[in-house]
């Protein structure tokens, strides 16, 4: 699994993020290229290589004269679907500003459909936050973690008036996630680059252990007198799906949930979502809770990368109040389709190998529905014919 760590030592911008992303193989004339899909025009992106104290980093700049600085959220996902990008890069540009409406939302009291964004409703901003999405699908990153967040010091001028750092909409943004200041007076984090990070870092500390391939830095607009003014963003395998891996391992992500006072309803809606949203798996288990009440234990199996739109989906969707979140190392064995011929007609049979060696086979229940339904025959005896054909041989051989 490929993954990206942000080291927000000197904090996290949008612009920031561009500039880490082009410097660690992103080509510009792609990124560009992926940009004019939106329906936005008279805007210009450049890069330049620039100093920031000792470091040399790359500069990102988006020269867009936007007369519209008020977008709804429901334009700027208009904008994105209307686009065709990448499915997964469309995806993580929608739950990045999802997440920035939310917060807005919360801040002002306010439906999320009626949120307006001032400063990133403007073109530069949704150029930074879906060519990130755009840029992390070019370098093909599944997964993200963040160190700690330098926050910064001091107040910054807004379109609400002057305010202090963190802006409100970044400090909801990081909830949750490690945050420290050093002192700088200076926005350090954006409401841009935490909705970023904190939409896609499925872990906030230390590097997690991974096989380094290239390192950007994305150089911030100004000069810090106290530190480089740069994101350090490095790209790589996680250890255990690096080269010397085994095929079939890799990380996962567990999401568990005490449920006591929630109606059963609710649960199978909830799955549903829990699927389609891209969970793995989902199931619940009965539990004793406290006080004696029966309760139970809803467990969701997810790619480390989803963590934050699933977790979002059960405080939505679930009555629980937190969510525990580790992670498991998982073994697979490779799985493959053959269909089988049988006296009620073919059916697909699923089956998996270990070191070339057929060791599981089951008949898709789907299939074997559908004809007990039709021939109006048990469902086990087709069950039972379909395995049985696959065994003898009307099936792959071992």
């Amino acid at each position: 699994m490929k993954i990206g760590y942000f080291d927000c030592f000197s904090g996290v911008s949008g612009d920031m993020v561009l500039g880490a992303l082009v410097d660690a193989g992103v080509e510009p004339a792609r990124l560009e290229a992926e940009l004019r899909r939106l329906p936005v025009s008279g805007w210009k992106i450049s890069a330049e290589r620039v100093r920031r104290g000792a470091i040399s980093a790359m500069k990102v700049n988006v020269e867009a004269p936007d007369a519209q600085h008020h977008r709804s959220l429901s334009a700027i996902l208009k904008m994105i679907e209307g686009a065709g990008l990448a499915p997964r890069a469309a995806e993580r540009a929608r739950g990045i500003f999802e997440r920035l409406g939310k917060a807005e939302a919360k801040i002002h009291d306010i439906p999320v459909d009626r949120v307006h964004f001032h400063e990133v409703g403007a073109v530069d901003a949704i150029l930074d936050i879906v060519g990130a999405a755009v840029g992390f699908e070019l370098l093909g990153l599944d997964d993200f973690a963040a160190s700690p967040l330098n926050l910064g010091a001091g107040r910054v001028e807004t379109a609400h008036g002057v305010l202090p750092v963190p802006a409100p909409a970044t400090a909801e943004l990081v909830r949750g996630l490690a945050c420290y200041s050093t002192g700088i007076e200076r926005e350090l984090v954006t409401p841009t680059g935490a909705a970023i990070v904190s939409t896609l870092a499925t872990s906030s500390g230390p590097m997690p252990p991974m096989t380094v391939e290239a390192v950007g830095w994305g150089a911030g607009a100004a000069s810090l007198s106290e530190q480089p003014n740069a994101l350090r963003l490095f790209v790589g395998e996680r250890a255990e799906t690096a080269a010397h891996a085994r095929p079939g391992q890799g990380t996962i992500a567990v999401l568990e949930a005490n449920l006591d006072d929630m109606n059963p309803q609710l649960y199978g809606y909830f799955a549903e979502r829990a699927l389609e949203a891209g969970a793995l798996d989902v199931f619940s288990t009965p539990a004793q809770m406290k006080k004696n009440r029966p309760g139970q234990l809803v467990t969701v199996l997810a790619p480390p990368a989803l963590v934050s739109r699933l977790v979002d989906l059960l405080f939505q969707e679930t009555t629980t109040l937190g969510v525990r979140i580790s992670e498991a190392e998982r073994r697979c064995l490779e799985r493959e389709w053959a269909t089988v011929e049988t006296s009620f007609g073919p059916v697909r049979v699923k089956f998996a190998r270990e070191n070339g060696r057929i060791v599981n086979a089951a008949p898709e229940y789907e299939d074997c529905r559908r004809i007990a339904a039709e021939r109006g025959v048990p469902l086990k005896q087709v069950l039972a014919e379909a395995l049985y054909g696959f065994r003898a041989g009307k099936g792959p051989v071992t």
